[in-house]
Formats: structure tokens, C-alpha cells, sequence
């Protein structure tokens, strides 16, 4: 099994991490009930609900929401690039290190309904401010300061509802050891969920073709935690572990020679992309290659990792016309690691199963009868600025065509949309005794999204070259479908 263990040694400083003393260990997140008062923020109600919630002695499990400043950026100068993508990978350390705080503080905060406030989120938005100020400085020696940064530094507990947070044999209200998620309430039967995919009409001249390419399913064994475009130069920029397929030189510290001259998994030489996704895990407590590391079991990612039993990738047209080819080193990113705090916004998440794929759950994971497997899909971005291969906040350089008609914001020219699609041959978890007779099966993320299902997400970064990418492209305008 591989993890992507390059010169850089960056198995060694992960190691070297989780045990000086950030690692919690596997399994070993704490589901409380929080007794905290109000606290600073730009929302003073929504703070003081919060608490109220959280002095409730059925108030279940918390998690720590923070405004994501990164989707704040829309320009950042080239020159401090480097020095804003390491000051925003450490906000989310930041976040993750006082979320493990708040988990393995069950004791000190029932004694002290102060001590979530005064030990965990006033330190935390003192932490975030100097970060945040950093962020500023950096943009103001290059260019036009950012204003109102300040105001994103302060974070708030979220309380979550007690009866789904209940742990097996929990009643509500009582403190035990327990994972970070998922619960029963975060599945459902799709077959009780109505057909809900619409498609826009294709108009004439529409681009209906579509490319193919096979990339396998990780057979390779590559893992690792961290994300080359959100974090570029950041060990641990995901918090959680990924899977790759295509381009094999994949870590924080790959540049695009690299990627170029780099081995790829796809059986067509000439796609040299990178494609990943955050892993899919059963709960079942087993210990895998990461139970210890930062990004895996140190930061609540547990149990078996399931590898998918296929993968397809499929780059489609336009309903409305002709498509353009991708820049090469062109980033994508689909959906929100953090959409379960920041909001749904920039959610993209499509969970269902085979035989049901007209029925789409963006925030519940499926429960698929017998004989249906599991299906993740990620549609990404399908219009582009015409300009740039990435953008300040990673998403501003792309766009999703209008769900309705199918046409690209004003000023973006159509490219080829790559459709994911991912399928595991996964049991269906026992509801009924909180997965301990099926266990539940989870997407890592970082964790204080409590392996939400709204939370997937799906990266790529395009290394198909110039002969292959004009191939695609004429396929796909002509109508064919090739591979």
C-alpha cells in the first residue's frame, strides 16, 4: 500500500505530528454536550442561540463553525500567493486543532460552563485575527489591501440535533466515546426519494458527444492528505486523506513539470490529469495505514478504506453549443469540503445507487436495496473566463452553466464537463442499532464537518496534452462518443 511517500519525507513529518501529542487516536473523539456562554462574534443572536442550544443538556454533539476566508479572496497578487495559500491552510489547522480541543474537553466544560469560550474559541479567534492580519499584510505589499477580513475571525459553536447525535446505546444527553460521524439520521432509503434529476433541453448546434477516459480505480494504492490546489506547498492541506487516479506524482510540492513529465494511470498515455477525491470509509474501527497520521485516524478519519469497484470519467458537451478546449494545468474543484458549516452555497454533492440514478441526495447518504451499489457523482464546472488556469478563491476562473438552459455566465466560453462517477459495492448499514451490526460507511473530511454527506467533493487538474485535448474536443462538438 503507497501514500505517496516522496523526497520531501513527508510520511516522516506526518508521523513526527501526530505523535507529538495532536493526535487523539482513532475512534477517540468525544461526543458532548456543551455548556458554553455567549461569545464574540459578528452575529451576537445567533451566538447567544448557539449557547442557549448548548447549555441544553439534550443538546447533543457540537462542532466549531468559522467563516472560510479563502472564498473571500476573488485577487490575490502572484507575488503573495505562496504566503496566502500557507496562512489559509493553517486557519483550517487551526480550526481542526481546536475542534479535537472542544472533543476531548467533555469533562472541564461540564464543570465549567465557561471553559469551551475562555480555553477553545476566544484562543482560537485570537489565533485566526493574527493569521487573518498576515493574510492582509501579505495582498497590501503587492497590491490593494482586502477590507473586512477582521470580521471572519471570530468562530461559533454549532450545536447539532441531540437525537441524531446519539452514539449506540446513548440516551440523549449522556457523554460518551464515540466518533465525529456520520449518524443514522445522515442516511435514508432511496427508494422513498422522489426522481429529481432534470436535464436542459439541447438546443440545435449542441456539442452531445462525449470522451472517455480510463484511469482505473487506485488500484496504485495512492493516498495522501494533501491538496495540491487549495494547498499548494502545505503538508496535511486536506486534513483528510484522498484518492487519485491518472497523473502518479501527486502531493502539495508537485509543480506542472512535474505533472507533465509525470507516469499516469489512464490507459491513454496522453492524459496525464489528475484526478482525486476524498476517500469513502466503512466505520468499523479497523485500523488501516493512516489510523495515527494527521489526516487519518489522528484527525477522526477511521476504518476501512473502500476502494471503488469503478470509476468512470466522461468529458460532455454543451446543450447549447460548441465547446472550447481546457488550458492545460487548468484547476477544478467541484463542491465544498466545508459545506456543512459554510453553507450549501458551493455544495455539489450527488449521492445514489445503481438502478436509482434519476433520485440525487446532496445531504443524506443513500441506503440502496439489495443489488444496487453505491454511487457518487461530481459534476464539475463547465464554463470557463477564457484567461486563467486557477483563481484566488480556486473558483472564480470557472462556473456552472445555467441549470435551466444550459448557457455559460456572460464572458465564460464552454469546455468540456467532466462527469465523475464512482461505485462501491458497500453493505447497507443496520439503521436500526447505529451500524453495529452493518457498519455506517463515511467521506473523510476535515473534522469538524463530521463526515457529512453535503460535503464531497471532487478535484482535477488538467494534463491532457494539445494532439489528445483537440481530439476530445472534436469528438464531443461532432457528436461521437470516443475514448
Amino acid at each position: 500500500m503507497r501514500h505517496n511517500t516522496r523526497k520531501r519525507s513527508k510520511t516522516t513529518q506526518r508521523t513526527i505530528a501526530a505523535t507529538a501529542g495532536l493526535a487523539l487516536g482513532a475512534g477517540a473523539l468525544i461526543a458532548v454536550n456543551v455548556y458554553a456562554s455567549a461569545h464574540e462574534s459578528a452575529n451576537g443572536n445567533s451566538t447567544k442561540r448557539a449557547a442557549q442550544s448548548l447549555a441544553d443538556p439534550a443538546g447533543g454533539a457540537t462542532t466549531i463553525s468559522c467563516p472560510d476566508v479563502g472564498a473571500k479572496l476573488t485577487s490575490v497578487p502572484e507575488r503573495a500567493r505562496t504566503q496566502v495559500d500557507r496562512e489559509l491552510a493553517l486557519l483550517d489547522k487551526q480550526v481542526s486543532e481546536a475542534y479535537q480541543k472542544l472533543r476531548s474537553s467533555a469533562k472541564a466544560i461540564q464543570q465549567d460552563r465557561g471553559f469551551a469560550n475562555n480555553a477553545i474559541m476566544a484562543p482560537l479567534k485570537d489565533r485566526r485575527t493574527a493569521t487573518i492580519d498576515r493574510i492582509a499584510i501579505a495582498i497590501g505589499r503587492s497590491g490593494t489591501g482586502p477590507q473586512g477580513l477582521e470580521a471572519l475571525a471570530a468562530c461559533t459553536l454549532r450545536a447539532t440535533d441531540a437525537q441524531q447525535e446519539q452514539g449506540p446505546g446513548q440516551e440523549q444527553g449522556d457523554t460518551a466515546v464515540q466518533g465525529n460521524g456520520p449518524v443514522a439520521a445522515d442516511f435514508v432509503d432511496i427508494t422513498t426519494v422522489r426522481p429529481n434529476v432534470k436535464s436542459p433541453r439541447k438546443q440545435r448546434g449542441a456539442s452531445a458527444g462525449r470522451f472517455t477516459t480510463q484511469c482505473g480505480v487506485n488500484e496504485n494504492k495512492l493516498y495522501n492528505s494533501d491538496n495540491i490546489i487549495v494547498a499548494p506547498g502545505v503538508d496535511n492541506g486536506a486534513h483528510h486523506t484522498h484518492d487519485y487516479v491518472g497523473n502518479q506524482d501527486n502531493d502539495a510540492f508537485t509543480t506542472n513539470e512535474e505533472f507533465a513529465a509525470a507516469a499516469t494511470s489512464c490507459r491513454n498515455q496522453g492524459d496525464k490529469s489528475t484526478y482525486y477525491w476524498p476517500v469513502l470509509r466503512l466505520q468499523d474501527g479497523k485500523q488501516e495505514f493512516d489510523a495515527q497520521e494527521l489526516g487519518g485516524g489522528a484527525e477522526g478519519n477511521t476504518g476501512t478504506i473502500l476502494t471503488a469497484s469503478k470509476v468512470t470519467l466522461n468529458f460532455v458537451g454543451s446543450p447549447r453549443g460548441k465547446v472550447v478546449a481546457m488550458p492545460k494545468f487548468l484547476r477544478i474543484i467541484t463542491g465544498d469540503a466545508k459545506a456543512f458549516t459554510n453553507g450549501t452555497a458551493n455544495a455539489n454533492a450527488s449521492w445514489s445507487c445503481t438502478g436509482f440514478e434519476n433520485r440525487q441526495l446532496t445531504d443524506k447518504y443513500p441506503i440502496c436495496p439489495q443489488g444496487s451499489s453505491l454511487v457518487r457523482t461530481s459534476k464539475f464546472q463547465s464554463c470557463w473566463d477564457g484567461r486563467s488556469t486557477d483563481s484566488a478563491n480556486h473558483r472564480s476562473h470557472v462556473a456552472f452553466a445555467d441549470p435551466r438552459t444550459g448557457a455559460c455566465p456572460s464572458g465564460m466560453k464552454a469546455i468540456p464537463q467532466l462527469v465523475q462517477r464512482l461505485v462501491y459495492d458497500v453493505d447497507a448499514p443496520s439503521l436500526d442499532d447505529n451500524g453495529q451490526s452493518t457498519p455506517f460507511y463515511a467521506v473523510d473530511g476535515f473534522p469538524e464537518q463530521m463526515h457529512k454527506p453535503i460535503t464531497d467533493h471532487g478535484d482535477f487538474i488538467n494534463v491532457v496534452d494539445e494532439r489528445l485535448m483537440n481530439r476530445m474536443v472534436q469528438c464531443i462538438n461532432t457528436g461521437r462518443a470516443c475514448r
